[in-house]
């Protein structure tokens, strides 16, 4: 059978920034009706290889090639005029206009000099129509949830006549319905013959959505493998450059004192008579569908939300927060699931952020011990491994993995006796992930008491000691250990997914 000829080829990529060799000669081929996934660590070189690929950066060295043809491209309107479309994961429209005029900015067309309205709305129209997309080409971007202004940039990329579409972490703010949504359109535009670049840290993305895969680590090209020919240890092993024996594989203490106590906890519309405790050097997982109430229950421990019933008590004293800074007094550690908004001050230093909670542990009379601030950002900068230039680094500047651990960091300077994780792995890569779960490994030898909410089932099973599934805003019951595998060995998953869907 005759091999396809590649929609895009790109051969022996070489980048190089001043002091920096950002890829060392790496190769990427997109076929016709081919999901390609493009995997790595943080700082591996996906971003830069697709920035040149889209013009927005310039190789170099190396030689790309669209549909056979060797091609310079030196700026993104070249790329496009080339058939090829990028969805990035922070959606780049203009929230006060229509989707139709989005999809025409600056090229409206017209009608006796006038901006032909009909001609527009009705061409963008009959494109959304034909991807599935249930949104009115009139509406205003700002009056669409975030999942579907992601669908109509992809319309829009479409629309454009690209070929070859680079989707960069597109999952990261969907809902788990918007996901699937999400999932039906890349089918359908590989039924067409598009050819899909698809980036990701989600490995059971990558292998539910993937023909091949391309692994680059530390701007090196490793391997293009199928991914009906490998695993997923294999594809972390290749990435990290490390054997994964077993992701999960914490060393743990004996269990200690119950460090953490709630009984009966109700708050109406969201969550009742819920009901556990967590001890000194345990994990407790906590899971659930959308919607289930496992952020809301763990918002109002902390204080950040009120509560009608129940009772929480912390070391055997009863407790009842009404301020986050109340539970922060009391030893408790929220890692929000939105880190971005909720968890660092994006603008401000990394040096700043690591002292957020615990600025009046070095100040007197109001005023701040530089000398400790940077003492102690140092510190957990090194601690942690958290790789930045300087901890005069602003936040937003960090990958996600490294903001991640510079929440962690700002609540390690508290020395809180329980730690709070909510969804702690989004939106982070396999190596930072493992760096995060060695982190718990270490908390729990401190005689730290952790709380785990997570939506990926592997990991919350994987990771706790008992785990509280929750089925809207009830529980439904606390699930033991030995109770999260099957006979012959492997996680009994449907089990815990039945509790959690109240079957």
């Amino acid at each position: 059978m005759e091999r396809r000829q590649p929609l895009v080829k790109l051969v022996d990529i070489k980048k190089e920034f001043p002091g920096v060799k950002a890829l060392k000669g790496v190769s990427l081929e997109i076929l016709p009706g081919e999901v390609h996934g493009l995997v790595g660590e943080n700082g591996a070189g996906k971003s830069t290889l697709i920035k040149i690929m889209m013009g927005a950066y310039t190789a170099t060295s190396g030689e790309i090639y669209i549909d056979g043809e060797r091609q310079h491209i030196h700026n993104p309107q070249q790329a496009k005029a080339l058939g090829l479309g990028a969805v990035y994961q922070d959606v780049t429209l203009a929230p006060h206009l229509t989707v139709a005029e989005n999809f025409f900015l600056g090229c409206q067309p017209r009608k006796g000099g006038l901006v032909d309205w009909k001609t527009m709305y009705r061409s963008v129209q009959k494109t959304l129509d034909e991807l599935n997309i249930r949104v009115s080409a009139k509406a205003q971007i700002n009056e669409l949830t975030i999942g579907q202004q992601e669908m109509v940039t992809i319309a829009k990329v479409v629309y454009q006549n690209a070929k070859v579409i680079v989707f960069d972490e597109p999952t990261a703010l969907l809902a788990n319905e918007e996901v699937q949504l999400l999932f039906n359109m890349i089918g359908q535009l590989r039924e067409k013959g598009y050819g899909i670049v698809y980036i990701s840290h989600r490995m059971e993305e990558i292998f539910e959505l993937c023909d091949r895969v391309t692994v680059i680590k530390d701007g090196t090209y490793v391997d293009t493998v199928k991914t009906s020919d490998v695993y997923e240890d294999k594809l972390v092993q290749m990435m990290v450059g490390r054997d994964v024996e077993d992701l999960y594989n914490l060393q743990r203490p004996d269990m200690g004192e119950c460090v953490l106590e709630v009984n009966g906890l109700t708050r109406k519309g969201s969550f009742e008579n819920i009901s556990f405790s967590v001890h000194r050097g345990e994990i407790f997982g906590m899971f659930g569908l959308v919607g289930a109430g496992r952020t809301e229950v763990c918002r109002a421990i902390f204080g950040a939300d009120p509560y009608e019933a129940g009772e929480v008590t912390i070391l055997g004293k009863s407790v009842h927060h009404r301020h986050p800074m109340e539970a922060i007094e009391n030893s408790i550690a929220f890692l929000t699931e939105d880190r971005k908004k909720e968890g660092l001050c994006l603008g401000l230093s990394v040096e700043k952020n690591v002292n957020l909670a615990s600025y009046p542990m070095i100040s007197r009379s109001g005023i701040i011990n530089l000398k400790k601030e940077r003492q102690r950002a140092e510190e957990y900068r090194k601690a942690l491994a958290i790789k930045t230039p300087s901890i005069q680094q602003l936040c937003k500047n960090l990958s996600g993995g490294n903001q991640q651990k510079v929440v962690i960091a700002k609540w390690l300077c508290r020395d809180s006796d329980v730690f709070i994780f909510d969804e702690p792995t989004v939106g982070v890569d396999v190596g930072a992930k493992v760096e995060i779960y060695r982190l718990m490994g270490e908390l729990l030898q401190q005689g730290k008491a952790i709380i785990l909410v997570s939506s990926y089932l592997p990991e919350v099973m994987g990771l706790s000691d008992r785990m509280l599934v929750m089925s809207e805003g009830k529980s439904m019951g606390i699930v033991e250990k030995d109770q999260y595998y099957t006979e012959d060995g492997r996680l009994n998953e449907e089990y815990v997914l039945r509790k959690a869907s109240n079957l």
